[in-house]
């Protein structure tokens, strides 16, 4: 099947950047129309709860119908569950055009096609003499150098030809990009324009010359330049209808030589065709030195010359076959999600479609599968294959002239050939960018297998945002200063071969050199590097120092983050003189423990929020070194929220240290609970219940030491009384600590007398902790203040059949009977179930180091917008507590940060109407006993509370949210959530700097001062 001409042809865009998220929301009307609607309707309280469907029990028991069995099957063979099928389905339909809108479309493009036909011709003119342009165009490219050989005159096309995704029907909403090819005639072109940019010139100036008559025709509404992919040689002209279809589609042209003009044996990735004596304004050197290769530009001469056959393949591939374009739909729509098609660099859905191409020609993926089985199998292929160690091809031909696959290795650092065997598809992908699809695509597929009830809707509903997927952010701005970095690196040739892009020829070895640098702290590394935007045609093409920031993302791992040392080989290896060179002065030789004299370098951070911004100190360090890039125009973003979990009094440090110290007094007090003498019932376990013991107090306690000349010494009660005329001493909050004692048979089986037993116990838990250990206690009938090194823990002795005995009721006929009633429901919460939560976080905290700065960050939050009164903080800990244990799609935080921004999306997207928060601590609850926990919460919604968070110890009650909040207070938080949320992502985004950070826009959301 061969391409059509532009009226008849009527479908695509090959790699058009799709954006998911505003075709899947109303607009604002809408948003006002149904607001009113809830203003002025009466709602019943099960409003809005999903209800079951109620069926007679005619229906209810009808025999299947034949298309029911087959769908049934189809489903079960295709899918692994029904509401996969259905949510998939309901997706594809938001995502496709309408038939009304293509016979629109249709319409455009012969009207497009005509207009284009008509455009005068222009006599031969000298490529440098550019007398003959009108006033109001501009050339859409940068002409540097701008002497350069070759003639140039404008005639109409010799075909125009639709190509790309819209043709082959695997387009997605809502930005329709058409990809339109003007095959240039063979009049134009000249036997060296492969040379020197000439081709490139020549391409510019004739769609300056299409950009100035077709401005003037009425039928367009906006007639603009922009870039294709990112690639500043390669202009498009962008045209868009007028009048109400003004945001219908855009037409892309792309002119284009001939098929057969250039010799493909001149374009392979080994020859040069850009003359170092053209480019540098350099004689040659003569000193038969060869010209260095010029693989990227070689490859967008390839791109235009291809763009009729790839089309040809894609129809063949596609063409008959409805699951495979969904299946491409799909994996467009996943990566629109997590920004990995944006930009020069990016992986498109130009190339999931030809890999799709590829899937199939190779037997992996046949044409009769659904789309969910060509997405999965796709993702389960990138996971698995590494495109830049073994590179693949869909060249068939054994032809012995064609370049081997290492050729291409060489010259790109991801390799995917067409079925040309010469045009490597991915040269401009990135090596992080092929290993940041390759995480996500394990990350995928992990969730898939997991066949959790929401893997729809975070594998191809959520957003995923570079700040709120990488744990730190570092900004390179401004971007001129990358020219100093390719001179620094001597990237001539990289220069050379990219036309002057000094970002694209300093990102690799600058990635390159901070992977090396980072080690065993960083496990992923990404880029991003924003689309250029289009500009008018009366203007010059933007500058690559106007083309945004380079960010950069740090994917890293916990185990290795807050290491202080970098350990290098021993003094007298061959590897000793690399790492030298790596760190340069911060290298040093040290002798260590075992003998070992070794070459080291060692960071200063004495905090542990100082050692989590170590990589920091390593970026900095490696770019001023190497790349000649200041301190200054690094802007890091990774501990910009820790200020606010700083105490008055600290400066460089968040507390953990506090914390800590709190924590292992806790524990000596609980070994010398544990080795009393004296008690009539031994200890059978010591249980901490605060939130210091588990790390997310907002703001630790400090030891105080009272100083005696500010009390006076009450010695009949042995206590301390505040002189009037002494400052008030500090208020020390205390610790509550739960003392299980063993069972006996003595203890009594009143409620009234287990209380005055358990008084006894305090009592006596003072007398001995005071004899034993010098300890300063004070005993109550409910509980016993120990002082220990500054701190007073609040000792509550338990009995573990206490609670049934408050259970026990007793009927006039003596009958007993168990119900439970506050008193136990709130004796077995603080004795029992908040002992196990507290200890369960504290083993969290050990697994994450990272949990203690997010929940403390989440409840300053909460509390900043006077909302802390309708949480409880056990709350707030198990809604943080999921983001780490079912982190997907993302992986868990390694930062405060990231964590937070996170919270504060959970917080503002989870359906708390519908759905339980199961947070399974421990890995305790089972696939289906979550599966059978939802069922049971369906049933019993309405008597349970707004807010429902269930874990393993507490599976049917949510018990942390008994007493708050109310519908009010949380709906009031899920809106202050998505306000703050857009607000601080976009602060910390802006390389000018944050700000500051702790007050938004809006007097309406703020973080804490």
């Amino acid at each position: 099947m061969g391409p059509a001409p532009a009226g008849e042809q009527l479908r695509g865009a090959a790699g058009e950047p799709e954006v998911m998220e505003p075709a899947l929301k109303g607009t604002g009307k809408e948003e006002k129309k149904a607001s009113s609607r809830k203003r002025t309707e009466t709602r019943s309280p099960a409003e809005g709860l999903l209800q079951p469907v109620k069926l007679s029990r005619a229906e209810l028991y009808k025999e299947p119908t034949n298309e029911e069995l087959n769908r049934l099957r189809e489903t079960e063979i295709l899918f692994h569950s029904s509401l996969l099928r259905l949510q998939i389905e309901e997706l594809l339909k938001e995502v496709r055009l309408s038939e009304k809108k293509k016979d629109r479309i249709d319409a455009f493009l012969r009207e497009v096609n005509q207009r284009v036909m008509r455009v005068p011709s222009v006599p031969e003119a000298e490529l440098t003499d550019q007398a003959w342009l009108p006033a109001g165009v501009r050339v859409p490219l940068h002409q540097v150098p701008y002497t350069v050989k070759g003639c140039f005159c404008f005639l109409p096309p010799a075909q125009v030809t639709v190509v790309g995704s819209y043709l082959l029907g695997t387009c997605i909403r809502p930005d329709i990009n058409v990809d339109v090819a003007l095959t240039m005639p063979r009049e134009i072109l000249q036997d060296k324009d492969g040379l020197n940019q000439r081709y490139f010139r020549k391409r510019a100036l004739y769609l300056a010359h299409l950009a100035h008559h077709l401005a003037q025709d009425p039928l367009f509404g906006s007639v603009r330049f922009s870039y294709s992919n990112g690639c500043h040689l390669k202009p498009l002209l962008l045209l868009r209808p007028n009048g109400k279809d003004k945001s219908l589609v855009t037409v892309r042209l792309h002119p284009c030589p001939p098929p057969d003009f250039f010799r493909p044996c001149r374009l392979l990735p080994t020859k040069n065709n850009v003359r170092s004596a053209w480019y540098r304004g350099q004689s040659s050197p003569g000193d038969g030195s060869p010209e260095p290769p010029t693989p990227h530009y070689n490859t967008w001469v390839l791109q235009d010359i291809a763009l009729e056959s790839h089309l040809q393949l894609l129809s063949t591939m596609l063409g008959s076959a409805p699951g495979l374009k969904d299946g491409v739909a799909l994996l467009k729509v996943w990566l629109r999600q997590r920004e990995l098609d944006k930009g020069l660099g990016g992986f498109t859905g130009f190339h999931v479609s030809m890999l799709v191409a590829f899937l199939v020609s190779t037997r992996k993926i046949h044409t009769t599968m659904s789309g969910y089985q060509v997405l999965r199998s796709v993702l389960q292929f990138l996971a698995t294959t590494d495109l830049t160690v073994n590179g693949i091809s869909l060249c068939l031909n054994s032809d012995p002239s064609l370049p081997a696959l290492a050729d291409f290795h060489q010259a790109f650092p991801v390799v995917f050939l067409d079925s040309s065997g010469r045009l490597n598809l991915c040269a401009d992908v990135t090596a992080s960018t092929y290993h940041q699809v390759q995480h996500e695509a394990r990350l995928s597929m992990a969730l898939l297998d997991s066949k959790a009830d929401d893997g729809f809707q975070m594998l191809l509903m959520t957003p995923k945002p570079m700040i709120r997927t990488f744990d730190h952010v570092l900004h390179l701005r401004p971007l001129s200063r990358l020219q100093a970095t390719c001179h620094r690196l001597k990237l001539w040739p990289e220069l050379q071969d990219n036309g002057g892009d000094y970002v694209s020829a300093a990102l690799g070895p600058l990635t390159t050199l901070l992977e090396q640098g980072l080690g065993a702290r960083l496990h992923l590394l990404a880029h991003s590097r924003p689309p250029v935007p289009e500009w008018d045609i009366s203007q010059d093409p933007p500058k690559h120092k106007d083309s945004g920031t380079l960010s950069l993302g740090f994917l890293l791992r916990p185990e290795g983050l807050t290491s202080v040392l970098e350990l290098g080989p021993e003094a007298d290896q061959a590897e000793a003189a690399d790492f030298r060179h790596l760190w340069g002065s911060r290298s040093e030789l040290r002798r260590f423990q075992d003998g070992a004299i070794r070459e080291a370098v060692v960071w200063e951070a004495a905090s542990m929020s100082q050692k989590r911004l170590i990589p920091h100190q390593v970026v900095t360090h490696l770019l001023a070194l190497h790349a000649d890039i200041p301190e200054t125009c690094v802007h890091y973003v990774g501990g910009l929220v820790d200020v606010l979990i700083q105490g008055l009094k600290e400066t460089s440090s968040t507390g953990e240290e506090a914390l800590a110290v709190a924590v292992r007094c806790y524990d000596d007090l609980s070994r010398l609970l544990w080795g009393l003498e004296g008690l009539p019932l031994t200890v059978s376990a010591v249980q901490g219940a605060h939130p210091v013991l588990r790390y997310t107090e907002v703001f630790p306690p400090t030891p105080v030491r009272p100083a005696y000349s500010f009390y006076e010494h009450l010695r009949e009660r042995a206590s301390l009384l505040p002189r009037l005329s002494k400052p008030c001493p500090a208020y020390v909050e205390p610790m509550t600590v739960v003392c299980h004692l063993e069972g006996s048979g003595q203890w009594p089986q009143d409620a009234e007398a287990v209380r005055r037993v358990r008084a006894a116990f305090q009592l006596r838990l003072a007398e001995l902790l005071t004899q034993q250990h010098g300890l300063q206690c004070r005993a109550t009938a409910t509980h016993t203040d120990v002082l220990k090194d500054g701190f007073v823990f609040r000792i509550r002795v338990a009995y573990q059949r206490e609670p049934q005995i408050l259970r026990e009721m007793r009927s006039p006929e003596g009958m007993i009977s168990l119900r439970d009633t506050p008193a136990s429901l709130r004796l077995e919460r603080d004795t029992r179930q908040l002992p196990l939560l507290t200890s369960a976080l504290h083993g969290l905290q050990q697994q994450h180091p990272a949990f203690s700065g997010v929940a403390r960050l989440a409840k300053r939050w909460v509390c900043a917008q006077l909302l802390g009164e309708g949480f409880t903080d056990e709350s707030l800990d198990l809604v943080t507590a999921a983001l780490f244990l079912h982190p997907e799609p993302f992986t868990p935080p390694s930062s405060p940060q990231v964590g937070f921004l996170r919270f504060l999306f959970l917080v503002s997207t989870f359906d708390w109407k519908n759905n339980p928060l199961i947070v399974n601590l421990n890995n305790e609850l089972t696939a289906e006993e979550q599966v059978e926990i939802r069922s049971g919460f369906l049933a019993a919604r309405t008597q349970l509370p707004v807010m429902v968070i269930i874990t393993p110890q507490d599976r049917k009650s949510s018990v942390w949210t008994q007493d708050g909040p109310s519908a009010q207070i949380l709906q009031q938080l899920v809106v202050l959530a998505a306000q703050a949320l857009p607000i601080l992502e976009k602060q910390l985004m802006d390389p000018q700097g944050p700000g500051d950070i702790r007050a938004g826009p809006s007097k309406d959301v703020a973080l804490p001062e």
